[in-house]
């Protein structure tokens, strides 16, 4: 099962402006959490998810529970008393859907806990599962489940019916070697990370395959176990990245646009994160497992400025 034990530069001579294309990393905020079972402490929170009025809901994986927070990490609620949670999303209305790895099934309830219905046994059929882990909900309230063992997506109504699924053993387009995390973007096409072939692939809402990203190594681009995925606004594509320590963000088709996070436990640093999650303000939440703690970042800054040829060659003389 999935768990936690644990300068060069070159110019050319020209007359026109230049444009210096320089990723930036966004400003850390604030944090909270550390290792206990108290109200807002954690062990190893792996799951990350905002509703729409900014309260942040983490799984508390090996405390058997949910717990929910403002913005800011104010404790408000929780609830769960076993099993090991995993992934959870937020739907439009406040509903909240958590990933269980080991009774395999996804439970639903409201914004303050209340149990309202489940789906998933342990198997391969149509709606069973072998260790799910990411959840997603698109506009229209439809569940999206990465099914890590089964190496699959599978797709449900939001009271459970299942709808479809796609994905098998393998590397090749539309394949898995464990699926972990799945985000939706704004117009429907699902973004799922492909845990040991190192890539985040991007399909259709009914698994049409798109396109991919990503290789093994510690690069731009590249990844070491990628894990959470969210989509914001804009389509830009927040991976988190648990062993190497980082956040990537890329353009919807896949070209690199940042990072940030080094190992350690200091501001802005991670040590294995799980899971990322977007507000509407671009705020971005990331569950920092093995640090036991949710920090929290601005949004993004603008990857480019421009300067003119005069103002290059000043600066670098």
């Amino acid at each position: 099962m999935i768990r936690l034990l644990f300068l060069p530069m070159a110019f050319a001579w020209c007359a026109f402006t230049a444009l210096v294309a320089e990723a930036q990393a966004p400003v850390y905020l604030t944090q909270w959490g550390s290792y206990g079972s108290g109200n807002g402490q954690f062990k190893a929170p792996l799951g990350v998810a905002v509703d729409m009025s900014g309260n942040v809901y983490v799984t508390d994986q090996f405390n058997y529970r949910v717990q929910k927070f403002t913005s800011d990490g104010a404790y408000l609620t929780q609830w769960g008393i076993s099993g090991y949670p995993t992934g959870v999303a937020v739907d439009a209305s406040g509903n909240v859907y958590v990933a269980e790895d080991v009774y395999h099934r996804v439970q639903k309830f409201t914004g303050g806990g209340v149990y309202l219905t489940q789906w998933g046994t342990n198997g391969s059929g149509n709606g069973q599962f072998q260790t799910p882990y990411g959840v997603a909900v698109d506009g229209a309230g439809d569940v999206y489940v990465a099914d890590c063992f089964n190496h699959r997506i599978q797709k449900f109504t939001s009271g459970g019916i299942y709808l479809t699924q796609w994905g098998s053993f393998g590397s090749g387009n539309g394949q898995f070697d464990r699926s972990l995390g799945v985000a939706v973007d704004a117009g429907g096409d699902i973004y799922a990370t492909d845990l040991n072939n190192h890539r985040v692939q991007r399909f259709t809402s009914s698994g049409g395959y798109l396109t991919q990203w990503g290789t093994n190594g510690t690069g731009n681009g590249q990844f070491q176990s990628p894990y959470g995925v969210a989509v914001v606004a804009n389509g830009n594509v927040y991976v988190a990245d648990f062993n190497n320590h980082r956040i990537e963000v890329f353009t919807s088709g896949g070209a690199y646009v940042s990072q940030w996070g080094t190992f350690g436990t200091g501001n802005g640093q991670f040590t294995n994160p799980t899971a990322v999650a977007v507000d509407a303000g671009g705020n971005v939440y990331v569950a920092d497992a093995l640090n036991n703690r949710i920090q929290k970042f601005g949004p993004l800054p603008t990857a480019t400025a421009s300067a003119s040829w005069g103002r290059l060659k000043s600066l670098y003389r």
